[in-house]
């Protein structure tokens, strides 16, 4: 495990979650999954609208679950396919009165916070994936105008960095690194 060096103290499931490529075998169960999705439905949003939908699939429903590999761009396939939980995370971008919702995106972003974090707390971890085909996905998962799909969240627990090949392999042993704080949170202005 990968935990975060952080200038601060922060909370132990915000230092320890990381989007490791190697999963372990283990699948997860569907109470620890239901507990990880109820932690998503309690993120704030716009008028509390709620504008995030999940579809998931166990590996083990392999038509379902091949459904969402075949999803993703070909430098996601090869560790992707190894996760026990695929799920792709969708944001309903107008209310139900035809109105944009302008905060969807940002909404659907903290229900995935909500969901990692508890994932995390959990002995989980998620990697979250922009790299994939939406017009696929539209078409697979024969998805309404109404309904944007814009990550696909790759859950397990951690298994070995060996069992990955190059160049996921190098990727997963890396230090993790952020940005400082002050790097990105400035007091009355942005820096000329």
């Amino acid at each position: 495990m990968k935990t975060a060096v952080t200038a601060y103290p922060i909370q132990e499931s915000i230092s320890k979650r990381w989007s490791p490529r190697s999963f372990a075998q283990q699948p997860v169960d569907p109470e620890t999954l239901n507990q990880v999705f109820e932690a998503a439905s309690w993120a704030p949003s716009a008028m509390n609208e709620q504008p995030w939908r999940y579809i998931y699939a166990h590996k083990s429903d392999q038509e379902s679950f091949q459904k969402m590999v075949d999803c993703l761009l070909p430098g996601n396939q090869p560790w992707a396919k190894n996760a026990p939980v695929l799920i792709l995370a969708l944001a309903k971008t107008h209310y139900d009165n035809g109105t944009p919702n302008g905060a969807a995106l940002h909404d659907l972003g903290m229900a995935n916070a909500n969901l990692i974090t508890e994932a995390t707390a959990l002995g989980l971890h998620g990697h979250f994936m922009g790299g994939f085909d939406q017009a696929k996905t539209r078409e697979l998962f024969e998805l309404p105008e109404s309904l944007q799909p814009v990550v696909i969240i790759a859950l397990g627990y951690i298994g070995e960095a060996e069992q990955l090949e190059e160049p996921f392999l190098s990727r997963e042993k890396a230090p993790r690194q952020r940005k400082h704080h002050a790097d990105i949170a400035f007091r009355n202005q942005l820096p000329n």
